[in-house]
Parts: C-alpha cells; structure tokens; sequence
C-alpha cells in the first residue's frame, strides 16, 4: 500500500475557478517527489490540499490507506516550509526550531538534545544563539527546514523554498536539502518552478501545466521518454527545438532540408501524410558534420554563446529557428554555413493535433 494517495483530486473555487483537474498518484514512504510547471499550473494549490490549508473539492486523499479529505493541519502529521522562510524574528534560532516542540509541551531536556541533533544536521549549531536578522537567506531557510525536521512528522511539503535565494546560496541549498532528505529518509513533496531542482532532486517529477498532470517520472524518464510536446520543451535547458510542419510525400520541410520521418516512423509514417506533426531535437543531441545514417541539415549561424564547458549555437535554416549545443573548441563563425547531425535515436516527434509523442 502506498503512503500517500490522491485520487481524481480536484479544486474547484467558489468563482468557478477549476485549477487542479483530476490529480491521481501515488507516493511511497521515503519518495522524494516533485511538482513543476509554470506559475498558475496547480502545483502549489495541491500542495496546499494535501497540507489541508485547502479544501478537496472532489476526490480523495489518503494518508497509509486512511481518508484524510477532512483531517486538519496538525492531524495530517505533516511539515511545511514556505517560500517566506515565517520564521520569529524575535526568538532565537534555538528557540525558532525548538518552537513546535515547546508548544506540544515536550520536557525541554529532549528538546535541547533535538535542537542540537537537528542544527548538526543543518549546519547551525554555532548560530543557536542569533536572532534571524543575524542571519544570511540561506541560513534562514535552513532555520524553516530545522524546525520542520525536528517534529518527526510523515511528510515535509516544501512551497519553492530557495526562490528567495540567489544562484549561488539555491545550488548549495539544493544539495543541502538532498543530504537533509538522505539522512531523514523524509517522505518529501517539494513544489518549483525550476526544472533545474526538480532533476536534481526528485526521484520522481510531476510536470502541470493549466491544472493538469502532463507526465509524472524519473529525471531520466521526462528528459529521455517525454509525454508530449509541454513535457519535451520544459525539461532540458535550452529548450527542444521544434519543427512544426505537414507530412508530404513521408517527409517534413525544415528551412529548406527535407527530413525522412520514415527514419524514426517507419510504416507507421503513412498514417500522417497530410496531417501537421511537430519534430524535436534536444540541443546537445547533435553533432556538427555529416554523420551516417542520421539526420543531416544545413543551417547558417546567427549568433554563438560561449559558456565555459559549451557553447550554444543559434542557427537559422530558412525561417526556422534552432541552438545547438557544442563543444567550445568546435565553434563555428557567426554568419558560417554549417551541417550538423542528428542521430535517429535522439529525434521526437509528435501529433500536431494531440501534441502527444508518436512512439
């Protein structure tokens, strides 16, 4: 039995607002589990469902096999970390992680013995005695982490915890909470908008998009095995490139070069003559040159990034636009005509009316 089920969970609003469609998953004890998508997809209203700050308005939620749907906060055993950090400006860091615990009336001798043990964990214990003010973004959210951790609760819902932060403090905070969820073992839902944390910290991703659920799975399973094309343009950075285009005579114009989808289709090719599909390629897919037996293009360069271990490339091949990714030894000249490969393999496509992957 999994720990944690949401079944057919919707949010509707007094206004008639309908931003959670039809939510089903389920969580195992221990699971790290990330929601992304755009600002306004739903992601963080389920997370407000599941922490019981909103009502379900249709389905159920179930916490080890037990309706939970009309279950308080504190009911629910469950910790939240906000994006605001809410910590007490005037107590101390001792006293802001301690805070829960005190409340529930717990002897201060074990109180003071998980203090310490937690700010270990966190890094804090020589900040026990600084009021949050005293304190750098980073370690205040380490602060909201400690005093959610200490109560021992089920499950921590983490609301975009490091978008407060800057670049530098959210990659060493993200490897932080990776190593906080190690050595808890903390069944975990963390909620952003950044795909960068939710491959790096999720073992399992949930993409939305406009209330509903694209594609929940691995890192590797979004990156390489996209659902659609939404799922396929958000994970990767840059972006897929796409194609957009109508199948004539099994083939597919890009600027001018004309792609075999009987490659990647085969017989299954015939099925879209006449119909619009749309052909990806990741950006660090390709190869520059020509390469046997895959897809071979011609494009010119328009402008080129050079960023240390790579180099973006963003060509134009009639009016269509791409980038590529390359090796910065092998940048070409801006204005240069190049042909670059695809290898079969790494080439999508999808229904242009479904926008769904044709496998």
């Amino acid at each position: 039995m999994s720990y944690l089920t949401l079944k057919d969970i919707n949010k509707i609003y007094p206004n008639g607002y309908h931003a959670v469609h039809n939510f089903n998953m389920e969580i195992e004890k221990g699971e790290f589990i990330v929601f992304v998508g755009p600002s306004g997809c739903g992601k963080s209203t389920t997370l407000r469902m599941i922490a019981g700050l909103e009502d379900i308005s249709n389905g159920e939620f179930l916490i080890n096999g037990k309706r939970a749907n009309e279950l308080g906060p504190r009911e629910r055993e469950i910790a939240m970390v906000f994006q605001s950090y809410a910590l007490y400006p005037q107590m101390t860091v001792y006293d802001n992680i301690a805070f829960g615990l005190t409340l529930q009336g717990v002897d201060e001798d074990v109180i003071e013995q998980k203090v310490k043990n937690t700010a270990r964990i966190l890094g804090l214990t020589d900040y026990l005695d600084r009021l949050p003010r005293a304190l750098s973004g980073g370690q205040r959210q380490r602060v909201a982490i400690g005093r959610a951790i200490i109560r021992k609760v089920g499950v921590f819902l983490m609301d975009e915890p490091l978008s407060n932060l800057d670049a530098k403090q959210r990659v060493t905070m993200r490897s932080e909470i990776a190593q906080i969820h190690r050595e808890t073992g903390a069944t975990t839902i963390y909620v952003t908008h950044d795909q960068t944390e939710a491959m790096t910290l999720a073992d399992r991703i949930v993409v939305m998009k406009e209330g509903y659920v694209q594609q929940i799975g691995t890192p590797y399973e979004l990156y390489f095995q996209p659902a659609n094309v939404f799922v396929a343009g958000f994970i990767g950075e840059p972006p897929m490139n796409f194609v957009k285009g109508t199948v004539k005579e099994g083939k597919l114009d890009f600027g001018g070069n004309a792609i075999d989808l009987k490659m990647k289709l085969g017989d299954k090719t015939a099925q879209y003559e006449g119909k619009e599909v749309v052909f990806g390629f990741r950006p660090e897919s390709i190869e520059l040159g020509k390469v046997e037996g895959a897809y071979q293009m011609e494009a010119m360069v328009e402008l080129t990034e050079m960023l240390g271990d790579n180099t973006n490339i963003y060509i134009t091949a009639g009016e269509e636009k791409a980038i590529l990714k390359v090796d910065p030894h092998d940048t070409p000249a801006i204005d240069e005509k190049i042909t670059f490969s695809v290898p079969v393999e790494n080439v999508y496509v999808f229904d242009g009316e479904t926008e769904l992957v044709i496998k």
